[in-house]
């Protein structure tokens, strides 16, 4: 098969939003932007720091999902030159991995022509993650709401809130599968009645726009921060600053953490940095937005010229 050049980018995202646990998604405008060109042989490599140590052979997630996408479909792959550019941090709660599972999907879909719909790469993704809400952020961009099982995946799309997101980014990471192992594998009925109840009131007054509302919701999770706190010490810390400090509407792990994501009034994003910068100067501070946009794909004029 014969294939031309092409650029794929795919945004980051935070996921739970405190109480969604693995159901709500929210596409952040940090990117992982990949350029394939036909190769004799598979190859990755990158100059971003962020990718430092990934794989740059056959044992890159990004190709091991392709493979098993047109392995899925029938489809033999032709080798690429990949070049990887990201400003999305391993392995620190912002959708890493799930923009590059997304990102091998795309890779498979546009060497099969194309066939793939959004929603057959949603259920692709979150079979291979494992849950939706990052992986259909990547997809679709905005909010996303949605549940997932080996038998189906269900998500809908909430737009684009109008919000600043302002992230307090550690230096250390601390992998999902260890964020993983100190939640409990069941709760008590009433407990869970109530964090499925604060959960709902979240994802509706996301909807409504009622951002304060959402933000009171966001700190009021019973599903994982309790049991993740032991990992993050500084979560309650910024949840404390920005609810007592800024006006911000609410802070919450962003996905595993240790992350924290806050949502902020649209165009106050820059002050509520510079509060959480004079209490936390060991983190990174940044100020992001809502990524409008999910992957897409596209051919620069010099990949034509090339």
């Amino acid at each position: 098969m014969s294939v031309e050049p092409f650029m794929i980018t795919v945004p980051g995202s935070t996921a739970n939003l405190g109480p969604g646990f693995d159901s709500v998604g929210l596409a952040v405008d940090r990117y992982l932007t990949l350029v394939a060109k036909p190769a004799d042989a598979w190859s990755f490599y990158s100059e971003s720091p962020d990718l430092k140590g990934v794989p740059t052979d056959e044992e890159n997630l990004i190709y091991k999902v392709a493979k098993h996408v047109a392995d899925t479909y029938g489809y033999m792959l032709t080798p690429c030159e990949v070049e990887m550019t990201s400003d999305i941090p391993l392995t620190r709660g912002l959708g890493s991995s799930a923009a590059a599972i997304v990102a091998g999907i795309e890779l498979a879909n546009q060497q099969m022509n194309n066939v793939l719909s959004p929603e057959e790469k949603v259920r692709l993704s979150s079979l291979w993650e494992g849950h939706p809400d990052n992986v259909a952020a990547s997809v679709y961009g905005g909010l996303v709401i949605g549940t997932h099982t080996e038998e189906a995946t269900h998500v809908l799309y909430g737009g684009v809130p109008e919000v600043d997101l302002v992230v307090v980014i550690p230096k250390h990471e601390l992998l999902t599968k260890k964020a993983r192992g100190v939640l409990p594998e069941s709760l008590p009925y009433k407990k869970a009645v109530r964090g499925s109840g604060v959960a709902n009131v979240l994802v509706a007054a996301l909807l409504q726009g009622n951002f304060s509302l959402a933000g009171e919701m966001m700190s009021a999770d019973i599903f994982h921060h309790p049991y993740r706190g032991e990992l993050v010490p500084h979560l309650q810390d910024v949840i404390d600053v920005v609810r007592e400090d800024t006006d911000a509407y609410g802070a919450a792990l962003s996905g595993a953490g240790p992350t924290i994501f806050c949502l902020a009034p649209l165009n106050r994003g820059e002050a509520v940095k510079e509060v959480l910068s004079k209490r936390f100067p060991d983190f990174e501070i940044d100020v992001l937005a809502p990524a409008k946009h999910g992957v897409c794909v596209k051919v620069p004029s010099y990949l034509r010229e090339a």
